[in-house]
């Protein structure tokens, strides 16, 4: 059956949002007389019927019920922001909100509309949870508890937010990560940083400031440069001598932070088109090389934000985000060696990648697990997972919350 563009003011072919036509026929005469709605199923995800017939009373035409349909679609899939149709609908003090799943942006939907009063008033029973309506209600839950820790003003996604302090917030002290108290502060800080990077409008915005310039030289030493190793998977291809495409991308973001003077000032855009013209950009060790390369030891909490809308459309398996954590690993580990305070920040580092989906919780859960000297030697490794304890430990709680509230 043909197909056609979600939304229709599209012409492009390769419009990868694709539905059926809806298709009519008309039944019965004089005042008995119906439209039937023959592949609503395929169309919709609709509550299916006993015989799966949809029935508007009255005659109706297939085009008109199609500009309804398209009404529809813009008041209520599509996003407000990029315009595409990746959103949940989530109910919540009598508003309706539209969570895009494709650039994160939230956007009410207007209540005045009729629809939306009949949405309101006929809400679907909850039923148990699925990973994504989890995870969002612990966010929601989180910012809620952390609501006095966000009104301080002490944003981390600026340039006051790292002064070598290893906190995020500007001039606060660091803060050991083992105690409750602490990783909520933690927590606090970690949500404001991400929070004021979504309220950017450019997902892929460079930080240019002069502030900025000559970070990377102080966080990179030249013996520093040196131990850095893009390799360590055994089922890529390259030779022990040989350059591999991925030490032509580590490399060559290293030149660029030396001429532009901070790894900041590096575009997320020409950093794509390089491992794109390496051909590397779909691979899971590209991670491995980037986060080695595009972040400074004392500013990484800050960078995350910026660069998750890059790092988002690289990962896109489990091994991917596995390269990143491992990556994240090999990083902080040669990092503090220099920089001890930044084993403070794992548990913020978690929570920024797992705040913008760029982990999910069964591989960290997974990653938490077990020290590997995969990336760095074992004493190393088990040191990182330590520090990370304190997510982890959330993580077990949280979900065990869920099953208690699903069971209830």
């Amino acid at each position: 059956m043909a197909l056609i563009n979600v939304r229709r003011d599209v012409s492009d072919v390769f419009y990868r949002y694709k539905m059926e036509r809806l298709h009519t026929k008309i039944e019965g005469k004089g005042n008995g007389i119906k439209t039937v709605i023959v592949n609503l199923s395929s169309v919709a995800q609709p509550t299916l019927t006993p015989d799966d017939r949809w029935i508007i009373n009255g005659a109706h035409e297939a085009g008109k019920l199609q500009d309804h349909l398209d009404g529809f679609i813009s008041k209520f899939v599509l996003c407000k922001k990029c315009k595409n149709p990746e959103t949940d609908v989530v109910i919540k003090d009598d508003r309706i909100l539209l969570d895009c799943k494709a650039c994160g942006q939230r956007s009410d939907v207007d209540i005045r509309l009729k629809l939306s009063g009949f949405i309101l008033k006929n809400q679907p029973k909850k039923g148990k949870k699925d990973k994504a309506e989890r995870k969002a209600a612990r966010k929601a839950k989180q910012q809620q508890q952390n609501g006095n820790g966000t009104e301080n003003g002490h944003g981390s996604g600026g340039e006051d937010a790292s002064d070598g302090s290893g906190s995020g917030g500007k001039g606060a002290p660091a803060v050991d990560a083992g105690s409750d108290d602490e990783f909520e502060k933690v927590k606090a800080s970690a949500y404001e940083a991400a929070e004021e990077a979504e309220s950017k409008e450019d997902e892929w915005a460079v930080d240019m400031s002069a502030a900025a310039v000559k970070a990377r030289q102080a966080s990179l030493p030249e013996e520093f440069k040196q131990k850095l190793s893009f390799g360590g998977d055994e089922d890529e291809d390259g030779e022990g001598g040989v350059e591999t495409p991925y030490d032509v991308l580590g490399n060559w973001i290293q030149e660029q932070v030396a001429k532009k003077g901070s790894a900041d000032a590096v575009d997320d855009v020409e950093i794509y088109v390089k491992a794109k013209e390496l051909g590397i950009e779909g691979k899971h060790r590209t991670l491995l090389v980037l986060v080695q390369t595009i972040f400074d030891a004392d500013k990484i909490c800050a960078q995350i934000p910026k660069r998750a809308g890059m790092l988002k459309k690289l990962i896109t398996s489990d091994k991917h985000e596995r390269s990143l954590l491992g990556g994240t690993e090999r990083f902080i580990g040669l990092s503090s060696k220099d920089k001890p305070e930044l084993l403070q920040q794992v548990v913020k580092i978690l929570q920024l990648y797992y705040h913008h989906d760029l982990v999910s919780e069964e591989v960290i859960k997974k990653w938490g697990t077990k020290a590997s000297k995969k990336y760095v030697d074992l004493s190393t490794s088990k040191k990182v997972r330590k520090a990370a304890e304190p997510f982890l430990v959330w993580l077990e709680e949280a979900e065990e919350e869920d099953s208690d509230d699903e069971s209830e």
